[in-house]
C-alpha cells in the first residue's frame, strides 16, 4: 500500500478546533514583510489555525494532546484538502475525548526516529518540563496512550525532539525566558510529572520552547504582530527551575508574547491571525536584536484580532 503512495513534502494544519488537512508545500508562495497574506483555509467564525508544520506522506505523525496522552498515525492517513478547505475534523482520524471540555491537540512532531538516542522533551503552560526517550512510544495503541501526567489545572504546550545533549530554550508570555541543558532533567517514564523548567511568576505562563539546535535565533512574535530574532548566545545556560532572563521587552504597543521558535536565516515562518489570515515571509527580513528590545512590526492586524 504505501509503495504506491508518492512521497511528497506536505504543510500540516491544524485548527483551533481540531481540523486538521494537508497540502503540498508548493502551494505557498513567499511574501515580502508587512504584506497581507494569502487566504490559507476557510475556517468557522471562532476557528483558526493553531499548528502549521511540514513532513513527509510517509512519516510518521505523533499527536500530543493537552492531556499528556499520544496517537500515531501516518502522513499519507490525514485527507488531502484545497488550500481554502476546511479540512477534516480530528475525532474522525484520532480517538480524542470530544466532552465538555474537549481534549485538543497540543503538538504534533513527525517522527521516523525510535532509536534509543532520540528524546522528547515535553513543556507545559506551568513551566514543567519532562524528557523520555522516544522509544518509550513505540508501541501506541489506536486509542492512544498516556506520555505523561499533568498536575491540576496544567497542560502540554509543547514537545521537543532531541538527539540527547541539546540546551532547552522556555519562554513566558511576559517576555522571560530560561535556557538549561536537557540533561539537567533525567530520562522518565511515561506516566511521570516531570520536573520544574522555569519558575513562573504571578499571571505569567509558558507560551513556547524549542531546542538551540534547531535553529541561530529565537524568533519571539507578539499578539499585536511585533517580533525580532534574538541570537542563541544571548540566552546563558543556567541549571533549570529559576525564573530565567529577559526575552523581550512587552509593553501595550507589542502586547504579550504568542509564541516563540528558533529559527535560521534560510528559512520562511508562517504567522497566522485568529481570523485566520496568514502570511509567509524570509526569516531574516526579520530584524535581530537584543533581548531587552520591543522588535519591529512583522504583520498589520485588522481590528481586535491576534496572533
Amino acid at each position: 500500500m504505501e509503495d504506491l503512495i508518492e512521497e511528497e513534502q506536505c504543510v500540516f494544519t491544524l485548527t483551533h478546533g481540531g481540523y486538521i488537512k494537508r497540502l503540498p508545500a508548493s502551494e505557498y508562495r513567499a511574501q515580502g514583510r508587512g504584506g497581507k497574506g494569502i487566504r490559507a483555509m476557510t475556517t468557522k467564525e471562532e476557528d483558526y489555525v493553531e499548528t502549521v508544520f511540514t513532513a513527509s506522506t510517509h512519516d510518521n505523525i505523533l499527536f500530543f494532546t493537552n492531556r499528556g496522552r499520544v496517537f500515531i498515525k501516518k502522513g499519507y492517513n490525514i485527507p488531502e484538502a484545497g488550500r481554502s478547505a476546511k479540512g477534516t475534523n480530528l475525532v474522525n482520524i484520532i480517538q480524542i475525548d470530544n466532552g465538555e471540555t474537549p481534549e485538543k491537540v497540543s503538538a504534533m512532531i513527525s517522527g521516523r526516529c525510535f532509536e534509543d538516542d532520540c528524546y522528547l522533551v515535553f513543556v507545559t503552560r506551568n513551566g514543567t518540563v519532562k524528557r523520555m526517550a522516544q522509544s518509550a512510544l513505540k508501541n501506541i495503541r489506536a486509542n492512544g496512550i498516556r506520555a505523561l501526567t499533568l498536575d491540576e489545572g496544567d497542560e502540554l504546550i509543547c514537545v521537543i525532539q532531541t538527539a540527547g545533549d541539546e540546551n532547552i530554550l522556555i519562554a513566558t508570555c511576559c517576555g522571560m525566558a530560561a535556557c538549561f541543558n536537557e540533561n539537567d532533567a533525567r530520562p522518565m517514564g511515561r506516566t511521570a510529572v516531570g520536573v520544574r523548567g522555569i519558575r513562573l511568576r504571578k499571571g505569567d505562563y509558558v507560551v513556547g520552547a524549542g531546542s538551540t539546535s534547531d535553529g541561530d535565533a529565537l524568533l519571539s512574535i507578539t499578539e499585536k504582530g511585533y517580533g525580532k530574532r534574538t541570537p542563541v548566545e544571548e540566552y546563558s545556560v543556567h541549571g533549570r527551575g529559576g525564573v530565567g532572563i529577559k526575552n523581550y521587552k512587552v509593553t501595550e504597543k507589542t502586547g504579550k508574547i504568542a509564541d516563540v521558535k528558533m529559527v535560521r536565516a534560510d528559512e520562511d515562518i508562517l504567522v497566522i491571525t485568529d481570523d485566520a489570515t496568514i502570511i509567509r515571509m524570509a526569516v531574516d527580513h526579520i530584524s535581530l536584536l537584543g533581548r531587552s528590545t520591543q522588535g519591529v512590526r512583522i504583520m498589520r492586524l485588522s481590528e481586535g484580532s491576534r496572533v
